[in-house]
């Protein structure tokens, strides 16, 4: 453990502990939020990890960005000492964090917290953030393409913010309502129409040279075109 790096809490009144074992045995819930998965196995189960000073009835929570099925093997190894598990992965990062406007996730015992079972919040969290990453990669490509296309970029992101896709409808309305609740009469836009938008715009990117990974000419047909 490294004492300076933990100076601005211990600073605010928080005592240093020796372990993550040391800070299990003296705490009724314990968090972690580390880098990724070897960081939780090493921290959670190794010989001065979480495990090793948890009490029955204490809490341990997972903060990390981490893959599900470890802690699907570690959540029995907790409940072989009658503690429990969440994972609860957060999104939001810096900004969040600085705001206290962070999303946690969480999976775990329905006694603890309930929103699904163990490794449901790790598998939110991974499905958040690849759809995230996505729609980042798709919002480069089309600013690219607008400006090479001569149109300034503030003006085309307040067009795009204005827009049904900036007040993100297709997830405040649309999803709700076609695939959670199996209403899909009336559609909200015809496939046919989606094909022949993303046909344009991928014309358009070749005319003035700019690559589209995510909404190349055969990734479009391949999801457009057969309707």
């Amino acid at each position: 453990m490294r004492e300076e790096a933990a100076l601005p809490l211990l600073d605010g009144g928080a005592r240093l502990a020796n372990s993550p074992a040391e800070v299990a045995a003296a705490s009724d819930i314990t968090f972690t939020s580390l880098p990724g998965p070897y960081e939780v196995e090493a921290v959670s189960l190794s010989s001065d990890g979480v495990l090793q000073g948890i009490r029955p009835g204490s809490v341990y929570i997972d903060l990390s960005s981490s893959r599900p099925t470890l802690i699907r093997e570690i959540e029995p190894q907790f409940r072989a000492r009658g503690a429990y598990v969440l994972d609860a992965p957060v999104s939001g990062g810096k900004t969040g964090a600085a705001s206290g406007n962070l999303a946690v996730m969480v999976g775990g015992d329905r006694e603890v917290f309930y929103a699904g079972e163990i490794g449901a919040g790790s598998v939110a969290k991974l499905v958040h953030n690849m759809i995230g990453h996505s729609v980042r990669q798709a919002i480069a490509e089309g600013l690219t393409l607008g400006v090479k296309a001569g149109v300034d970029p503030e003006p085309l992101w307040e067009c795009i913010r204005r827009g049904s896709l900036g007040r993100m409808r297709v997830l405040h309305e649309g999803l709700v309502r076609t695939m959670f609740r199996g209403e899909f009469e009336p559609a909200s836009f015809a496939l046919n129409l989606a094909y022949k938008d993303i046909s344009l715009a991928t014309e358009l990117a070749r005319e003035y040279d700019v690559p589209m990974p995510i909404f190349g000419r055969e990734a479009c047909r391949r999801t457009y075109a057969f309707w």
